[in-house]
């Protein structure tokens, strides 16, 4: 049983994270909207995957009362928010948050700033919005609590990482280690203008590329993809720093990794050249979507066909 008068069957299990939210919904009220965390995953943000930083512990799904008498149950975190009706759409059947407050709410529930900046950083990797669509959100309600940590997090921000984990590399690249913003996946060429690599960190100045090596990177064919990868930079004058998930909560050891191989690559001789970069912008992608008039983008939620409805269907 999921409220009054709902059940789902009980062949159903809740490890889908969109049956969660479903379930938190349910019986929340007409009036109510699914906010931060679950609603960017509602829009396609699969990095918003309900749970902690420790990749087990459930969080709650948050959902804004929005004038209803709600109370937190299990599974369901209710919050003392009110949306207003410019900053909901319907995602199969629930009152979502836009993309930006709902990152707006997810950020507040962070609380800490560079946590904050990856959370920016995983929905910009959806593409569900942008740094200059965060930053006219919030100069357009500064009315709203906590809109001065949220700017300083928009600071620290970059949207062109393509995970999470690889953005604590960049923060760690770009504040611990002192070097600076790196250039993000920026192609590499030989003199020739071939194709060397597509690295996820570069100090072009150093002569350092970065690479975080996920889950992924265990599989036999992908670590033979990865040495040739080394070697093939290194073969150009670019020197290497590789990390996995372990080495993210130990940025002192990062840090001196990084600062080892720029004096290696100090010696060697310069055989590449930086390829062009992105196109389109992630802007220039979001405003191909968007309507012509002023009227909120709504980008696909998941298969609803993946989870099931309070009445078994």
């Amino acid at each position: 049983m999921v409220g009054r008068g709902l059940a789902v069957p009980a062949h159903v299990g809740d490890d889908l994270v969109e049956q969660r939210i479903l379930e938190a919904y349910a019986s929340a009220g007409p009036r109510a909207v699914v906010t931060g965390w679950a609603a960017l995953r509602l829009h396609g943000g699969g990095f918003f995957d309900g749970l902690a930083r420790d990749g087990r512990t459930r969080l709650p799904v948050p959902v804004a009362a929005n004038g209803e008498r709600l109370g937190s149950r299990d599974g369901r975190l209710a919050v003392r928010l009110t949306v207003p009706a410019d900053e909901v759409v319907t995602i199969h059947g629930m009152r979502c948050a836009i993309p930006e407050r709902a990152l707006f709410d997810e950020m507040r529930r962070i609380g800490h700033v560079p946590e904050m900046a990856v959370a920016v950083g995983a929905a910009c990797a959806a593409q569900l919005t942008s740094l200059r669509r965060m930053e006219l959100y919030r100069s357009t309600r500064r009315w709203y609590r906590d809109v001065r940590v949220i700017a300083r997090a928009l600071e620290m921000s970059v949207e062109d990482c393509r995970s999470p984990q690889e953005d604590r590399f960049r923060m760690i690249w770009e504040y611990h280690a002192g070097w600076g913003r790196p250039l993000r996946n920026r192609s590499v060429l030989d003199l020739d203008g071939r194709l060397v690599a597509v690295p996820d960190l570069l100090d072009p100045a150093r002569g350092v590329v970065g690479e975080y090596a996920g889950a992924d990177h265990r599989d036999i064919d992908r670590h033979e993809s990865d040495i040739a990868r080394e070697a093939a930079l290194r073969g150009v004058g670019l020197e290497y720093v590789e990390v996995v998930g372990r080495d993210l909560s130990h940025p002192d050891r990062v840090a001196q990794r990084m600062r080892e191989a720029a004096s290696r690559a100090g010696v060697l001789p310069r055989r590449w050249q930086l390829g062009p970069p992105t196109s389109p912008t992630l802007d220039e992608i979001l405003d191909a979507r968007a309507p012509s008039s002023d009227a909120q983008w709504l980008p696909p939620g998941p298969d609803p066909s993946h989870f099931t409805s309070l009445d078994g269907r």
